[in-house]
């Protein structure tokens, strides 16, 4: 898009993906392209492994951040969204910056100070400063969220639903301080909450404690919500394969998510997945459910 052009109307134009690992950039892509809307892909070398194959996609060093913005600006991009896993922090003593990005490094310099979401927030400013209006993957693929049901074979029990409801009221509570998304509940106990670890490693935490011997037999549920007051364009919860095979290595019964606010990335593989582990995916409403 060059500056001279008037920018197309909230809506109309290719959308931009800046996207990270995972399958869950390809999907979004894909919904977004079923939608009748083109894309134009940010890959992160080292991180976007699984969207290298698709037409539009152009891959970017962490140093090439303003080389990036250039890119989706020519390709008359005017709507973004970031989507996908960073497993690797980037190291910036060995970046060597393009032009685009010494251009605003200024800009960047000051995006990153502050804790982690105070970063989101200005990175999220410095985009939107560039021209660009940042999107939630609700906004441009919204049959991606999950509705409230059972996806799969098994089913939650009603002492399960109980403590899906404690865990959503523990999280919503705790949302204020930056805790993470999940919790696990066995039978009306608070087994664990998710702090910078993330939601496998908690698991991981999990199957420990009951090696242990602290958190006695089988059973019990994963919760995974939205924050209270989240930015859902950055951090939309996310569970897969990966999330079900540390829920059964846990030995928990199932996973509750929030309706409408959390995907579940390759569905299909996913819910064979927990299928075959007998666990069960439920999907329930959240907030108006715990207040």
């Amino acid at each position: 898009m060059s500056r001279a052009e008037a920018p197309p109307a909230d809506g109309e134009g290719p959308i931009g993906i800046v996207a990270g690992g995972g399958r869950l950039p390809l999907e979004v892509a894909e919904a977004v392209e079923a939608s009748g809307r083109r894309v134009i892909i940010a890959g992160i070398d080292g991180e976007a492994d699984l969207v290298l194959d698709h037409p539009a996609t152009r891959t970017f060093r962490w140093g090439q951040v303003g080389g990036a913005i250039d890119f989706m600006a020519a390709k008359g991009v005017r709507d973004v969204v970031f989507v996908g896993a960073i497993a690797r922090r980037p190291d910036f003593k060995a970046m060597r910056l393009d032009i685009g990005t010494l251009r605003r490094v200024p800009k960047i310099v000051k995006a990153l100070v502050g804790g982690d979401d105070s970063v989101v927030r200005k990175v999220l400013a410095l985009i939107e400063a560039e021209g660009f209006r940042v999107k939630g993957i609700a906004e441009v693929a919204p049959a991606l969220l999950v509705s409230e049901g059972t996806l799969g074979r098994h089913r939650p029990t009603p002492e399960d639903l109980e403590d899906a409801m404690l865990a959503m009221r523990a999280l919503a509570t705790l949302g204020p301080f930056d805790v993470g998304q999940s919790a696990v509940v066995v039978r009306g106990r608070i087994v664990a909450i998710e702090a910078a670890e993330g939601t496998d490693r908690m698991l991981q935490r999990v199957k420990e404690l009951r090696e242990m011997g602290r958190v006695g037999g089988r059973g019990g549920i994963l919760v995974k919500r939205a924050k209270p007051g989240q930015d859902l364009r950055t951090e939309l919860p996310t569970v897969g394969a990966a999330t079900v095979a540390a829920a059964a290595g846990a030995k928990l019964g199932g996973i509750v998510l929030e309706a409408g606010r959390t995907i579940v990335a390759d569905r299909p593989q996913t819910i064979a997945d927990a299928d075959a582990a007998g666990l069960f995916l439920h999907a329930v409403a959240g907030e108006e459910q715990v207040a």
